[in-house]
């Protein structure tokens, strides 16, 4: 298998792996986030969010971003870059 340095394998509650591509990082504030679709997504399939987070030994963890407001404040911006992207392609 080809080596992918924007694809990672997450591991859900049931113990299954997934891989996914991390399409984009961002910063807000003084948080970094990764935005992450299933490899094998459909194109209406939602995209995730995870704040990246130093460990000791640095490298960067990826943590669920489960509160309500960071997520809305994440996905907002988000989806206005992505809106951007696509006026500046027309």
């Amino acid at each position: 298998m080809e080596e992918n340095e924007n694809v990672v394998t997450l591991i859900d509650e049931d113990g299954q792996e997934q891989d996914f591509e991390i399409i984009m990082t961002m910063e807000m504030g003084e948080e970094e986030y990764a935005i992450l679709l299933p490899l094998d997504a459909e194109e209406e399939d939602e995209a995730y969010i995870f704040r990246m987070e130093p460990t000791e030994d640095d490298e960067v963890m990826l943590v669920a971003v489960e509160d309500d407001e960071e997520f809305d404040q994440v996905a907002a911006a988000y989806e206005a870059m992505m809106d951007e992207m696509d006026e500046e392609e027309h």
